[in-house]
């Protein structure tokens, strides 16, 4: 995961490169879909069973910019966070943004080290395991266990896409992108769509209360840049997935930008929240 782009959740995951980083400016777009995404159910029940009279180390597994710290922070405001990422730049980013106590941890998360969560009451991350593998997921879990901390892990992709108005190609393009979320993503042959279910499985299996529930992206008009963003590379995973049908790809791919530009597209993407804490 290291400097070009990488693009993930929402089925952007189909986008990114193996292992290059995100861009700023992709997470920014994002941020505000992932905002309003979320499952507030699930980070409550999350939440309340940390301690809130002291400080509580968090610790935030691949956190770009930020984002997931900033959404989290103001329900936490004596919590310290221990952000990791091996992207330096964003992570200066993210360190600038946040007024709250930062540790910046520069670490490839391909290789899960147990002192990244040593005395953390919570461990979380925001569209990042579509990109794992089960048994990265397997060892994440166990180390958690293994420090006590309870677990939320937002904006897993499930595999749904659902465009207005709707085409022909549609089901056709979402196909090659589910089935590109399953490429290696650099941490072995990755979750994708069924993330957030291995999630709540393992957690169980390990002594969690878990909690899941839906948290789509709902983009209307009003995001129509990251519309584009994300037609364009599904359209890449797909003809990247099945490259005898890069002709039928590209075409389905111009008549979604053009509902875009007309401001008649809505596009509703398939996410779940996962929280875990212990009994």
């Amino acid at each position: 995961m290291g400097g070009g782009r990488r693009i993930h959740g929402a089925g952007a995951a189909a986008l990114c490169r193996r292992m290059s980083g995100f861009s700023a400016e992709w997470l920014a777009l994002r941020e505000v879909a992932d905002r309003a995404a979320r499952a507030t159910d699930v980070t409550d029940a999350v939440l309340r069973t940390l301690p809130q009279q002291q400080s509580a180390t968090i610790v935030d597994l691949g956190c770009g910019t930020g984002s997931n710290a900033r959404y989290l922070a103001p329900h936490l405001p004596t919590s310290r966070w221990r952000l990791v990422d091996d992207d330096e730049h964003l992570l200066s980013v993210a360190r600038t943004s946040l007024p709250y106590a930062v540790e910046i941890h520069v670490a490839d998360l391909r290789e899960l080290n147990e002192q990244v969560l040593q005395g953390c009451a919570l461990v979380t991350a925001s569209a990042l395991l579509d990109l794992v593998s089960e048994s990265w997921l397997a060892r994440l879990v166990t180390m958690a266990r293994a420090s006590g901390s309870a677990v939320l892990m937002a904006l897993n992709y499930d595999g749904r896409i659902a465009c207005t108005p709707s085409d022909v190609d549609d089901e056709l393009v979402r196909s090659l992108v589910n089935r590109h979320q399953q490429t290696d993503k650099g941490f072995g042959p990755a979750l994708g769509p069924h993330a957030g279910v291995r999630a709540a499985a393992l957690l169980r299996d390990a002594g969690y209360v878990v909690h899941r529930s839906p948290s789509d992206w709902v983009l209307g008009p009003e995001h129509a840049g990251l519309q584009r963003e994300l037609i364009d590379g599904w359209a890449s995973a797909a003809a990247e997935t099945a490259p005898d049908r890069t002709e039928q790809i590209g075409a389905w791919r111009a008549r979604r930008q053009a509902h875009v530009s007309a401001g008649t597209s809505h596009l509703i993407v398939g996410h779940d929240d996962v929280g875990a804490v212990l009994a």
